[in-house]
């Protein structure tokens, strides 16, 4: 039987170039914004436009057309509304000294 390695015990410079494709934690605010805004903006253009077109062959198509201007939106108004947010969640969330 061939000896295997595990990825804890794979050379240095594997486990470098993993660590490399991931985004500094400077960047957490627009990765944040850019998944949140993606996600809700998925949701809402598929409710919105199949509670008000309903539901046929076509809805896909509406529903990617809608979300084109819907996510550049989100995510411009994610980005602007998170200080606001946190600021909220601190005023109701009780931290420990």
């Amino acid at each position: 039987m061939p000896h295997q390695t595990s990825p804890a015990q794979a050379a240095p410079s594997s486990r470098r170039a993993r660590r490399s494709a991931r985004l500094h934690p400077r960047h957490l605010p627009w990765v944040f914004a850019f998944f949140m805004a993606a996600i809700m903006a998925m949701i809402m253009c598929t409710v919105i436009v199949g509670a008000n077109t309903g539901v046929d062959a076509g809805l896909p198509g509406r529903i990617l057309g809608a979300y084109a201007l819907a996510m550049p939106v989100a995510f411009l108004s994610v980005l602007a509304v998170r200080p606001v947010v946190m600021r909220l969640v601190a005023l109701v969330i009780h931290q420990n000294p």
